[in-house]
């Protein structure tokens, strides 16, 4: 009986031990600082020549994030179906935070939880792009002085960019 109920507090440790492990990892991952001469992964424009949200992204497997010169490339990029299987956690500018034209690195938001306004009048560095905020009545102001329509992670498709 001692051996059953050893071996079972040992599984249950180890169980234990491994969803710890996980949730810390999500934990200690954060927004990487965008240098002068980091590139757009997918168009290949250095970022911080133009205005607008950024977006980064940790994919698996790897330590670094793939950067983007706007929010709009980046989900050109993470919708595609072969890298959404990769995307394990984006970041996007809270841009009720930041300046338009120059982004700070310090606002970085989890870009899941993040709203987003598609369609406005400001531009960043491919033209129109997402404005991106961690508070839906941000996004609602900001959608009410410069127009477009305020999405959810979840709801932004390759057809509404």
């Amino acid at each position: 009986m001692n051996t059953i109920k050893s071996l079972f507090i040992s599984i249950f440790a180890l169980l234990l031990f491994g969803c710890g492990e996980s949730e810390q990892q999500q934990v200690i991952r954060q927004a990487q600082a965008i240098e002068s001469a980091d590139e757009c992964h997918l168009c290949g424009m250095v970022i911080t020549n133009y205005p607008g949200p950024k977006g980064q992204a940790y994919q698996k497997g790897s330590d670094t994030t793939v950067r983007f010169c706007s929010t709009k490339d980046m989900f050109s990029y993470i919708l595609q179906p072969d890298n959404q299987r990769q995307i394990e956690q984006i970041f996007v500018h809270d841009m009720s935070k930041t300046p338009w034209q120059k982004p700070e690195d310090e606002y970085f938001i989890d870009g899941k939880t993040a709203w987003y306004v598609i369609g406005s009048n400001q531009t960043g560095a491919m033209g129109k792009t997402l404005a991106s905020f961690s508070k839906e009545s941000d996004a609602k102001a900001f959608s009410t002085e410069f127009g477009g329509e305020v999405y959810r992670f979840d709801d932004i498709t390759l057809d509404n960019l």
